[in-house]
C-alpha cells in the first residue's frame, strides 16, 4: 500500500481529534523549578483495552509536547466540540517552542498537575504506563486516574475534517 492509498483510507475515517496536555518538572533543573506545560492537537488516539481500561495517545517526536510528555508522569486527553476550532488552531497551529499557549486559555491543574482546559466538554487524566516507538510518533499508554464530570449534552465532536486546514506548528 502506498502512502497516498493509506491517506485516502484514513480520510474516509474522519475520527475525532483530541487535545493532549502535559506538565513536567521544569527543564531549567533543580528543585523548585516551575513545571513546564505543553499541549497539542492529536489525531492518533484510541481506547485500546476495556479491562483494565487503557487509552493510547500518539505524539509526534518533533512536537514540543512530546518532549514534555517524556518527562511527565500523566497526560490529559480532552475532546473538543465543533464550536471550539479556535482552541484547535491554538494547540494545533502554534508550537510551544515559541508560544505559551496556556497564557491564552483558562485552565486548572489536575490532581497530578496536568493542565485541564476550561470549557472542554470532556477529558480524562491518565498515568503513563509505557511508551511505544511507532516511527515518527511515540505511543503513550495511559491508565485513567481522573475523569471529567459527566455531561448531559456532549456537543458534536471536533473531527479531523474540521481541522485539516490548520497548518501544524511542527511538521509531522
Amino acid at each position: 500500500m502506498t502512502q497516498t492509498e493509506l491517506d485516502a483510507f484514513a480520510d474516509v475515517l474522519d475520527g475525532p481529534v483530541y487535545l493532549v496536555t502535559a506538565a513536567a518538572p521544569g527543564s531549567g533543573g533543580g528543585a523548585g523549578a516551575p513545571d513546564e506545560r505543553a499541549g497539542c492537537l492529536v489525531g492518533f488516539a484510541s481506547q485500546c483495552s476495556i479491562r483494565p481500561p487503557r487509552f493510547m495517545v500518539w505524539l509526534s517526536t518533533l512536537n514540543h509536547t512530546f518532549r514534555v510528555a517524556c518527562r511527565a508522569s500523566h497526560l490529559a486527553v480532552h475532546v473538543l466540540g465543533r464550536d471550539q476550532r479556535s482552541l484547535a488552531e491554538l494547540f494545533g497551529g502554534e508550537t510551544g517552542d515559541r508560544t505559551d499557549k496556556f497564557a491564552r486559555v483558562d485552565w486548572v491543574p489536575s490532581a497530578d498537575g496536568v493542565p485541564l482546559l476550561a470549557g472542554a466538554p470532556a477529558w480524562f487524566v491518565g498515568r503513563i504506563e509505557t511508551r511505544t516507538d511507532g516511527g515518527d510518533h511515540v505511543g503513550f499508554l495511559l491508565a485513567p486516574t481522573e475523569v471529567s464530570p459527566a455531561l448531559p449534552d456532549v456537543p458534536g465532536l471536533l473531527r479531523y475534517a474540521d481541522v485539516r486546514s490548520i497548518d501544524p506548528g511542527h511538521p509531522a
